[in-house]
């Protein structure tokens, strides 16, 4: 017995003090164990003080919450038919007698999907099919909630929900030619014209009795080809219009419907049928307002249709000069445009200050009144979520304190100090309610799963929706280790923002290789105060077999205004990669680090970008991994491109000097991993394909991956898990 007993006290001496459980990649890509609880998915009704959230056990049950009373919870049982109880989103009518319920969805791009439509009335507990149950590419309710407008087969129908009876308002949509009130390719993934509003190419006017609508003729638009590997003898083929750079892009045009007449007439957007109407708004006194970009997005122009119903006449529009950069104007933004119901005012968000800023302009450009900034300066507003013109107040978002958090605030839209909503130090993000007394608050940080709550916009708690505890215990179970913010000298007094992840039993004493994560492209970020939830496991297991994982926001990013972003304009991946090799040799130099053991690895740009590091970089990178990477510029979309690039004739060395298949000389052994999916829509397998060709040429070693029939993203059918393990593999191998 005191034989035994030694030895158990032996044994209890060698164990280490820290004890984790493994990390595997199942765990972090086939059942997403460490995924965190994001709260409820639900809607707020029009009244303001009330949401809806469907009962994940019986979808027919809608229950309604009542915020001036929580312990209050009505149940709506919807008496829905077999084809409509499988719905997978639905929406309220403004006047909330309705619901919207989508069913049947297929993806087409990004955004955009094919879906059977429904129109629940709660007063008679009807469900009405919209075009008679058929497969759709858009729908829109009226503002009024009588009438539905549909896009099927690229032509515009409009139902009238009284008596089911459907009007075709356009005649001539067909497949790669004519779309209308849809966009194209290019508009929907650069433009993302399926999100938000004043983002659709069909928009319904105020009182609902027309509609505005994009029309895009894709005809003289390249098409590009994509082979499906499907089983059968011969591969499928399918085609769609898709615009390189300096190809022709789709003629766009705007229009107006009225409902009554019938008559549908266009609205005179100039001369020159090569530029962008990225967005259609309505005004709240019945104009059409419709952005307008020249083709390289240099300046916006705002212009302004008036609409005659005498005649169904549609006047001369008013122009309104809104925004002009030597780089480009970003109408990307969300809500970048908003017009005051009760002042002849409307909010723009420029850059002109170095910042992007809300400033207040009057909508009459020749009256003596000086634009009113409404957001302070020096500060980078990243989200803007709404005006209450009974209050007064705007609401939006900003990156601080610093460019790696997120911050929410009250300002008057006359002026003067805001409000600050969430003072806790992080990622703050909101949805308000619709008289924005309340709002669904998400917080997080680097190394704190998100916690959900209701508040009051006083600041009083309601309900926290969800603490992710078990997610904390999780972290501590598995030995999470906790990221670091750094920052990295790169010269002339600048320095870049950076993380790195250590292991929870990180040994100082020890040389670790490191693995820099990246994307990099203009305006982005992945150093982010924000907690990771899908990407942040992996990085915790490779952590805890010894790779440190790091991530470098170099210049071109978002955050930190105007002049940091747009720097690398027209050498697009020059100063990019000049910053990521140079923070590899500032980690190299780092005691912890072995600076022989430096890897690198990014998706889309940022497989570009890792692409780009492993040639120029070969000193100092070890290894690389890209996924779906851009390996030349001439091949990517001409949206994108030309805006930071503009056209190649223009700016023949920047194409040139920053495409990684120009370079493939300076690859050194055989460290490089691309994977690409062949039915990418975005960044073709072309890029792929012809960049291993080149690499045959010099006789380069490199080894590839790819995911036939799977898009951008990668997924389906343990497509994810599949591209994760050979990384993985990948990484232990060379690192």
């Amino acid at each position: 017995m005191k034989r035994l007993f030694a030895l158990i006290v032996l044994l209890a001496l060698s164990v280490p003090a820290f004890t984790q459980k493994k990390i595997t990649l199942d765990d972090c890509f086939f059942s997403f164990r460490f995924y965190p609880e994001y709260g409820p998915d639900f809607q707020y009704l029009s009244d303001g003080h009330r949401y809806a959230a469907v009962d994940e056990r019986n979808p027919q049950r809608i229950h309604l919450h009542d915020l001036r009373r929580p312990e209050f919870d009505s149940v709506l049982t919807l008496e829905l038919p077999e084809e409509a109880r499988g719905y997978d989103q639905f929406e309220f009518s403004a006047d909330d007698k309705l619901l919207v319920l989508r069913s049947e969805t297929v993806p087409v791009y990004r955004h955009s999907v094919l879906a059977r439509y429904f129109v629940y009335d709660f007063a008679s507990r009807k469900t009405q099919a919209i075009a008679a149950g058929n497969t759709l590419q858009f729908f829109a309710l009226s503002p009024d909630g009588k009438r539905a407008a549909f896009v099927r087969d690229n032509n515009i129908y409009w139902q009238n929900l009284a008596d089911g009876s459907i009007t075709q308002v356009t005649t001539d949509g067909r497949r790669n030619a004519i779309l209308n009130g849809l966009p194209d390719w290019l508009y929907e993934e650069e433009f993302s014209p399926s999100d938000g509003d004043g983002m659709l190419a069909l928009q319904w006017s105020p009182n609902s009795e027309q509609i505005a609508f994009l029309r895009f003729d894709e005809s003289r638009v390249p098409q590009y080809r994509i082979a499906w590997y499907e089983g059968e003898i011969y591969p499928r083929d399918s085609v769609y219009k898709y615009p390189k750079v300096g190809e022709a892009n789709a003629v766009v045009s705007a229009h107006i419907h009225e409902l009554r007449s019938g008559k549908t007439k266009p609205c005179d957007t100039g001369k020159d049928p090569d530029v962008y109407l990225p967005r259609l708004f309505w005004t709240p006194d019945g104009r059409l307002a419709v952005l307008r970009t020249d083709r390289y997005q240099r300046q916006a122009d705002l212009l302004l249709f008036s609409y005659k119903n005498a005649g169904v006449s549609v006047l001369p529009a008013s122009l309104i000069p809104a925004e002009k950069d030597e780089a480009y104007a970003d109408v990307t933004i969300a809500n970048k445009l908003v017009f005051l119901k009760n002042s002849p005012h409307y909010l723009w968000m420029d850059e002109k200050t170095g910042f992007n800023r809300i400033t207040r302009y009057p909508m009459n450009p020749a009256a003596a009144e000086a634009p009113l900034a409404l957001t302070p300066a020096g500060v980078e507003v990243t989200n803007f979520y709404g005006i209450d013109e009974k209050t007064g107040k705007i609401y939006y978002q900003t990156a601080s304190p610093t460019p790696m958090d997120r911050q929410v605030w009250e300002s008057s839209l006359q002026g003067g100090e805001p409000r600050l909503l969430t003072p806790k130090i992080g990622w703050n993000e909101v949805i308000f309610s619709p008289d924005f007394e309340y709002f669904t608050h998400t917080w997080s940080d680097a190394n704190t799963a998100p916690i959900v709550t209701l508040e009051r916009l006083d600041g009083t708690l309601i309900e926290t929706f969800t603490d992710n505890r078990r997610h904390a215990t999780q972290r501590a179970d598995f030995g999470f280790g906790k990221k670091e913010f750094v920052q990295i000298p790169i010269g002339k007094g600048l320095s870049l923002n950076a993380w790195i992840l250590k292991p929870a039993n990180f040994d100082p004493n020890k040389k670790y290789a490191l693995l820099i994560d990246i994307y990099g492209g203009p305006g982005s970020q992945t150093v982010k105060n924000e907690y990771d939830g899908f990407m942040g496991p992996w990085h915790q297991m490779l952590a805890q077999e010894g790779i440190l994982v790091a991530s470098v926001d170099n210049r071109g990013t978002g955050g930190r205004g105007r002049d940091f972003k747009k720097c690398t304009q027209l050498q697009l991946g020059n100063l990019e990669t000049q910053d990521q090799i140079s923070a590899a040799k500032w980690f190299a130099q780092q005691p912890y680090i072995d600076g022989s053991r430096i890897g690198i690895w990014g998706w889309s740009f940022g497989g570009y970008l890792s692409t780009s590091c492993i040639l120029k970089g070969s000193e100092t990178f070890k290894m690389a991994m890209a996924v779906a990477p851009v390996t030349n510029w001439k091949w990517y979309d001409s949206a994108y491109t030309e805006r930071f690039m503009h056209g190649i004739s223009d700016n023949k060395s920047g194409y040139e000097d920053n495409s990684p298949i120009n370079f493939v000389k300076k690859l050194k052994g055989g460290n490089y991993l691309v994977c690409h999916g062949s039915a990418d829509d975005n960044v073709h397998w072309q890029h792929s394909v012809e960049l291993i060709n080149a690499l045959i040429a010099e006789n380069k070693e490199f080894e590839t991956c790819f995911y036939p029939n799977r898009n951008h993203g990668i997924s389906g059918d343990n497509a994810t898990r599949h591209l994760f393990g050979r990384l993985t593999a990948f990484l232990k191998e060379k690192l």
